[in-house]
């Protein structure tokens, strides 16, 4: 009861796609569709979410309420969110399978080998759909990652930050208590979904969707940049309750060490 047993990572911004960028596009273009120019920074606020409640935030927000009410004349309803939705799903698939959004984040593969080493069980859980990740899971398992199972948004009644996915990892692999497991991502819906478990949380920074730079961009970015960025997606992460922040899962293994002392003296998250 007192060591940890496994670790439920995230996938894109965390285990792939650096600065989870395979979506941003997407969702910037099908609102396009309709008439209404959408921000970057505006489609990366609800990440980590079910799509399709993804796309029910952005059309509540203040901004692209209106728009959308100017262009359409007349308020974004359920029926706007299913229309965009059904667009929305086949060019995710069609984009995610690009390298620079299949490639893995450097340090995953390894931080996957020496999970395995431990003894320790590899979860995942994802905003994407089946239907996004089918092309993506044998392209991370083709370059050395390949978690013990895989829960997408749909496939229960509540997604992030709800703990259900969680939920069901923990019967998946066959894990308990909730204090023996670590949940790692790098947006605040996905932090929230550890919390409400009873997990042990990692924030992901600078390879995440926090930040949002692709590996290439980040490595030109000077250092005083760098720790600017780093600071505000803390900043984030930790107000959505993540009890750590590294900059990217190859990180992760000096803070299992960290927890499992932790476990060891009593504590609990």
């Amino acid at each position: 009861m007192n060591s940890l047993k496994a670790v439920v990572l995230d996938w894109a911004g965390t285990v792939v796609d650096t600065g989870s960028r395979a979506p941003m596009g997407v969702f910037v273009e099908v609102f396009s569709r309709f008439g209404v120019e959408i921000t970057i920074a505006e489609a990366r606020g609800p990440m980590g979410m079910a799509k399709l409640e993804h796309i029910r935030s952005l059309g509540a927000l203040p901004r692209i309420a209106a728009a959308w009410a100017a262009q359409h004349g007349r308020p974004f309803a359920e029926a706007d969110a299913q229309a965009i939705y059904d667009i929305f799903v086949p060019m995710n698939v069609a984009v995610v399978s690009k390298p620079e959004h299949s490639t893995l984040i450097p340090g995953a593969a390894a931080m996957a080998t020496a999970l395995r080493g431990r003894g320790m069980k590899i979860g995942s859980t994802t905003g994407y759909t089946r239907e996004i990740m089918a092309p993506l899971l044998p392209l991370a398992a083709a370059q050395g990652y390949a978690p013990d199972n895989l829960v997408c948004a749909g496939d229960l009644a509540l997604g992030r930050p709800s703990p259900m996915m969680m939920y069901r990892c923990f019967l998946d692999l066959g894990v308990h208590p909730a204090s023996s497991v670590v949940k790692v991502d790098d947006t605040p819906a996905g932090i929230g979904e550890g919390i409400a478990a009873g997990c042990w949380t990692v924030g992901v920074t600078l390879s995440g969707n926090e930040v949002g730079l692709s590996a290439e961009e980040l490595a030109r970015t000077p250092t005083p940049e760098l720790n600017r960025l780093r600071s505000i997606a803390e900043a984030r992460l930790y107000a959505a309750g993540a009890h750590i922040c590294i900059d990217s899962v190859a990180d992760i293994m000096p803070v299992l060490d960290q927890f499992a002392a932790r476990l060891a003296r009593g504590e609990r998250p």
